[in-house]
């Protein structure tokens, strides 16, 4: 590890949170037997604990599942508090490899070079494995942010070709311009991060003023983009492997998706048992209901 960077990343992650949200972490954590679990997305940065909180829980020893995180979701009482979350669980090593681009996922790296938490960790090396990963999530990012961008240009000019070329290879649909959000909101954990993670990821690269301009050679220019060209080809073909996955392993479906349904319509749909055993099947019936109830609003 670049020891800049890592200084820079371990600061990010002691971000101060809520009682309640480091409360559902060490719940998270120590259920599953977890190593650590990081805490991120917009309620990280606005430390509202309304609408969902977003988790990753990481877990020790080796991948289980080929096709990964599993994704769960949860409500808790605490405090008072009715707690939600999303919950996303795999492995420390598995994390650490993607972090790093060894494997074939974009997600990992790229969204953890956005801002996170480590919000609860098993010991000491639990918390050094994921500041490690983290380190590795920003080199990845910064060397294709250096092959995908301007000759020359600003940090935020680099990060922007970086986001949009992940957007682009995932099956995601994002606004346009949401990667100008992304810097916008994040402006501090951003500014001056891309030329630490050029040192860590060995990109030579000149400054003049707030101008930055990498020094790739055409053979690793040339061996960055063949990187990205091979997990760009797969971005799609694995985010609809991991939805399909979603519909059968997604613990908790039934009631996020009536939560969200009353969030946005103010209908209230009954989770029956059945509907939380097979919320796929139950989805036709739940859809019907919500249509009949629509029309008796109006």
């Amino acid at each position: 590890m670049s020891a800049a960077l890592a200084q820079r990343i371990a600061a990010a992650l002691e971000s101060p949170v809520r009682d309640e949200v480091a409360a559902y972490a060490r719940l998270l954590g120590e259920e599953a037997g977890a190593r650590a679990v990081l805490f991120y997305g917009s309620n990280l940065r606005t430390g509202s604990l309304e609408g969902v909180l977003d988790f990753y829980v990481l877990l020790p020893g080796e991948q289980r599942e080929r096709i990964w995180p599993r994704v769960a979701y949860r409500e808790w009482g605490h405090a008072g508090e009715r707690l939600r979350a999303k919950i996303a669980t795999m492995s420390l090593a598995q994390f650490a490899r993607a972090a790093s681009g060894q494997s074939r996922d974009t997600t990992i790296w790229a969204r953890f070079v956005q801002p996170s938490a480590l919000v609860w960790a098993q010991d000491e090396a639990a918390r050094g494995a994921v500041l490690e990963a983290l380190c590795g999530a920003a080199a990845t990012a910064g060397r294709l942010a250096a092959a995908v961008g301007p000759p020359s240009g600003t940090a935020q000019d680099f990060w922007r070709a970086l986001f949009r070329a992940t957007y682009r290879a995932e099956f995601r649909i994002e606004q346009p311009g949401r990667e100008n959000t992304i810097l916008e909101v994040n402006a501090a954990h951003f500014d001056g991060l891309l030329p630490l993670a050029w040192e860590a990821g060995r990109i030579d690269f000149s400054r003049k003023g707030d101008l930055l301009r990498p020094a790739l050679s055409p053979a690793e220019c040339k061996a960055i983009l063949g990187w990205w060209r091979k997990r760009q080809r797969l971005g799609k073909p694995l985010n609809l492997l991991r939805l399909a996955k979603a519909t059968t392993t997604f613990d908790g479906a039934a009631d996020y998706a009536a939560w969200k349904l009353h969030r946005h319509t103010g209908i209230a749909i009954e989770v029956t048992p059945f509907r939380a055993r097979h919320p796929l099947l139950a989805a036709p019936g739940a859809l019907m209901e919500l249509w009949r109830r629509r029309r008796a609003q109006r």
